[in-house]
Order: structure tokens, then C-alpha cells, then sequence
């Protein structure tokens, strides 16, 4: 614990951050968690009461919110379920169907018990939930609650977890910090788009990026900037010039102060940005008041260290506290202004099927965004946080969802490495180069079109069409780089295809670069260099 000053005469004393251990002693301090129907959720208990007392409060945002968002009063039947707790009450408010007529009584799946997957023993243990077993006192969490209306903030059982969770992780760096659940980030960031943006404002991201993020923004009238990149992803620099240079009459509107990036293994390009890189974005943010909305579903899909074709992987991390300190700090972890909306999500390391996330950001932008929530998406599947919490909770605890966080860290690891050894084997280095990824799902692949043999009477578009075609004959998909165009109406100056090592098996992965780099070829009308022709 540290002591710091209070006054000349006084000190107090900071807290340990929150661990995994510390965990239990906080729930058994609190007592049992009793949240039914439609239960509000209490993040300040879920939190602590004293782990953060030290901390200084978030900015204000209401300023920057949409009239949209300030002008909704919340859901005055939602709001009535506070009642619902009250002892002995009978209920003929809310319009809930009642639980005797849901037709599901029990469910049961297996899950991997994450202790002997660490000692290399996969053993399956059963997980069962039944439609009462709140009543029973065997679950916190049921059937009948779980398959009924919920909070716009998702379930107080599940949210708890993810309270707890963003804590040891990211350990906010200022008092007032919430979650509140969402459907998946891509529901998240629109609809921060209509809490924050208007017709004719911009929103600045990197020049290649998510091109859902763009085209759920355009239909509002919201454009991109883009903000140059490097193998390390966003610049700064590039950040800082941009805003400076802002000219509202050429642009034709407001210079933005929404930041949309996606630090860790960016979609498309895979680059990461180091902890320098963020340090420098986020001071750029301080100065020009921005608001940065960090999407990171690739976050814990952070690798091994690539060292090269056929040599061995470091080893995994020992300890979850190795696994954590690996991994490069969050800008939430770095926020000690409250200006970081984060957006998580199980998509990429659970399953996309769920479609349940969570934000962190500062209070007052949390409860703006569950209001919301209420009437327009409600809250998450019920059916999706009963497996959820079955799963995390009840199943692996914190530490063996760090564990299989660990697990798949190893196996993307091992299919990263297979397309880059592929690549190395496949593809004409004079015209595909490549940055090893450092983290996530992808592979961005650079293409030379300038060595185009009819180049400088041919257009980098027909180059991209041509390759693309020739690679769709043989049977491969790759995803062209102008897909992944931030600011429309820009120009790429170069060319990029994006490849994906997360679905296909190593075999697939290894035949598909083949067959890429045998289109390159076609198309560039370059030899076959050092590969055997008889494995084409």
C-alpha cells in the first residue's frame, strides 16, 4: 500500500489494485449478491467502496452529448422495477409474462475446466441451470430470471463479473467509472455515435479501418478522417496535424473530437500500438479535448513474439499475473482524465454468437448509454448472460478465464505463425511484403503495384480488381485494402490485401497463400522463383 499526504499534517492511505485473490474477500465483505427480475445494478458495490476513494473524478461530457441523448428520461416502466424487491409485494405493474410458462426447465452444457487444460489434461465439466434455482438457493442466477425483461445494463449477476474483471485488468486511474453491457461493439459504437455526433460531424480513426464503424456512420451524416498509420499503427503526429489544420469551411464541418481506433491487432491492417504510441495518442487527446472510443475485441489475442520460421515459440505465460503484465497497457488503464469510452466484447474470444459486451467509461456516459438501451436494443439475451455467467462465473471464476485467455494466446500464436512461414515460402517478396502481427486476426499483406508491368499507364484499382480476380479462380478470398478505406473520396496511395489466419485450418491457411502467391505472380507476370511447381 502506498501513503500519500492529505494535508501538512495528515496522510491517508491508497488501497492495493483489486487481484483475483482479493476478489472473494470483497464479495464475502458485501454479503450475497440478491438481484431478481429486472434487478438495477450497483457498479459502486460491485467496485468497492474504498478502492478508489483516492482517485479524482472523470471530465463532464454532457456538453458534448447529443440533444437526442440528453433529452431521454429512461424507461418509466423499467424504472418501477426497483420496487420489485420490496418483501412481500404482488405484482400486477409490470408486463412480464410469468416464468411457469416459459417451456425451458433446465439446460445443460460442458465446459473445459481451465485448471487441467493448464496441466495439459482437457476434461469437460458439466454446467446445469435450472428454472428456479434462485428459489432453491443453489444459483444467484436462473432460468426464470435470465428469460425475462432485463435492465438495459444487462443482469447484476454477470455485470458484477465484468466489474470485477475490468478492474483487475485495467485498474480505471479515476473514481467515477461504470460498465454497462451492450450488444456487441458494433451496436456500441453506433450508438455512442447518436449520444455524441450530429449530421455534418467528423469522427477521426485511422485511414484504414472496421468498415462497419463507416458505414454506420455515414447513414447519419457522420464522416471519417483519416489519421496516418505505420506498422505500428496510428501516428500521433499524424493525430496532432490533422486537428491543427482543421479547416471547418473546406471540410464543411466542426473539427471533430470522437476518436475511433482500434489499438491492439487493428482491423484491418493487425498492427498494435505500443505503449509509447498510446501515451503520445492520449496526450494529443488532452490537448485537443478529444473523446476517444477504444474498440478492442482483439485485446487478450495479444502473441508470442515472432522470431522467425522454425524456431520455437517462447514459452506461455506462467502466472496470470505474467499473462497480465504482458500484455500492453489499455488507454483506459491510462485515463486519469475520464476521456476513454472502451468497448469490449466476448466475440473474439468466446464466441460472436452472444452478442454481449460491455463499455467502461465515466459514469454520467454510462447511464446515458443503458437509458438508451432501455428503449431501443433492451438489454443483452437473456439466454446468452445465463451461459455467460454459467460460464464465468460459476464455471472458471477470474483466473481460469485468464487461463483460457492464455490458451487461445498460444493457438492464435501458432496459426500466426503458419501464415507468416507460408508467406516466407509463397510469396514474391519483391512485390508482397508484410509486418509480423503482433496481436489479433490479421494479415496485412503490402502489394508493390507499381511493379505492374504496364505501370505507369495503368491504375492502382485495376491492379487490385485483377489480382483479386485471379486469386477468386484459384479458389482463394482475400480481402482488398480499398474495402478498408476510413475517409471516402480518398485515394489510397497504395495497395494492401487483408488475410485472416483465424478460421481456416494450417493446411488451408498454407494452400490459400499458395494460391495467392500464384495469382500474384499471374498477374505481376513474374517467375515462380524458389517454389516447387510440382505442389502447384
Amino acid at each position: 500500500m502506498d501513503v500519500l499526504p492529505e494535508s501538512d499534517t495528515s496522510t491517508f492511505t491508497v488501497p492495493d489494485r483489486l487481484t483475483i485473490q482479493a476478489v472473494a474477500k470483497r464479495r464475502a465483505a458485501s454479503g450475497q449478491l440478491i438481484a431478481g427480475v429486472a434487478a438495477p445494478a450497483d457498479i459502486a458495490a460491485f467496485k468497492g467502496r474504498t478502492q478508489h476513494i483516492h482517485k479524482s473524478n472523470a471530465k463532464r461530457w454532457e456538453s458534448r452529448m447529443t440533444a437526442e441523448a440528453m433529452s431521454r428520461g429512461g424507461s418509466s416502466l423499467k424504472n418501477a422495477a426497483k420496487f420489485l424487491k420490496t418483501p412481500g409485494l404482488i405484482s400486477l405493474g409490470g408486463g412480464l409474462p410469468s416464468a411457469e410458462y416459459f417451456p425451458i426447465e433446465e439446460m445443460r452444457f460442458a465446459v473445459p475446466r481451465m485448471v487441467e487444460q493448464r496441466n495439459g489434461h482437457g476434461q469437460n465439466g458439466a454446467n446445469n441451470t435450472g428454472k428456479y434455482d434462485m428459489v432453491s438457493g443453489t444459483s444467484d442466477y436462473d432460468i426464470a430470471t435470465a428469460l425475462q425483461y432485463g435492465q438495459g445494463h444487462g443482469a447484476a449477476q454477470l455485470l458484477r463479473w465484468i466489474v470485477e474483471h475490468t478492474e483487475v485488468v485495467h485498474d480505471p486511474p479515476y473514481q467515477d467509472w461504470s460498465c454497462t453491457m451492450t450488444i456487441g461493439s458494433t451496436s456500441a459504437f453506433e450508438m455512442l455515435l447518436r449520444m455524441f455526433a450530429k449530421p455534418g460531424d467528423w469522427v477521426l480513426s485511422e485511414e484504414y479501418t472496421f468498415p462497419a464503424a463507416v458505414e454506420a456512420a455515414l447513414p447519419m451524416g457522420v464522416r471519417v478522417a483519416a489519421v496516418k498509420m505505420d506498422e505500428g499503427g496510428m501516428l500521433a503526429s499524424s493525430l496532432d496535424e490533422v486537428l491543427a489544420n482543421w479547416d471547418e469551411t473546406a471540410r464543411r464541418g466542426p473539427k471533430p473530437f470522437l476518436l475511433y481506433t482500434v489499438p491492439t491487432g487493428q482491423n484491418p491492417t493487425g498492427s498494435t500500438q505500443s505503449l509509447a504510441r498510446r501515451r503520445e495518442i492520449y496526450a494529443v487527446a488532452q490537448k485537443h479535448d478529444l473523446l476517444i472510443l477504444e474498440d478492442e475485441p482483439y485485446y487478450f489475442l495479444q502473441m508470442q513474439p515472432y522470431t522467425g520460421p522454425s524456431t520455437p515459440d517462447p514459452p506461455a505465460p506462467k502466472s496470470h499475473q505474467e499473462f497480465l503484465t504482458s500484455l500492453v497497457p489499455s488507454y483506459l488503464s491510462l485515463d486519469t482524465d475520464g476521456r476513454v469510452v472502451r468497448l469490449d466484447s466476448f466475440s473474439k474470444v468466446i464466441a460472436p454468437g452472444t452478442r454481449v459486451g460491455w463499455i467502461t467509461a465515466p459514469e454520467e456516459i454510462c447511464k446515458r448509454y443503458h437509458i438508451h438501451s432501455d428503449l431501443s436494443t433492451q438489454s443483452p439475451s437473456g439466454a446468452s448472460q445465463l451461459l455467460l455467467f454459467k460460464l464465468l462465473e460459476e464455471g472458471w471464476g477470474h483466473g481460469g478465464y485468464l487461463d483460457w485467455l492464455v490458451r487461445i494466446r498460444m493457438a492464435y500464436t501458432a496459426r500466426r505463425n503458419v501464415i507468416l512461414e507460408a508467406c516466407e515460402e509463397f510469396l514474391p517478396k519483391e512485390i508482397v511484403s508484410w509486418t509480423p502481427p503482433q496481436a489479433g486476426m490479421f494479415m496485412w499483406l503490402k502489394v508493390d503495384w507499381k511493379e505492374h508491368p504496364k505501370f505507369p499507364g495503368i491504375e492502382p484499382e485495376e491492379v487490385e480488381e485483377a489480382l483479386f480476380q485471379a486469386n477468386i479462380r484459384r479458389g482463394t478470398l482475400l480481402m482488398k485494402g480499398s474495402w478498408f478505406v476510413g475517409e471516402k473520396g480518398l485515394k489510397a496511395e497504395e495497395m494492401f490485401f487483408r488475410a485472416t489466419y483465424a478460421a481456416a485450418p494450417s493446411e488451408g491457411i498454407r494452400e490459400a497463400v499458395r494460391r495467392f502467391g500464384e495469382a500474384v505472380r499471374e498477374v505481376f507476370g513474374v517467375g515462380m522463383g524458389e517454389v516447387n511447381v510440382k505442389e502447384m
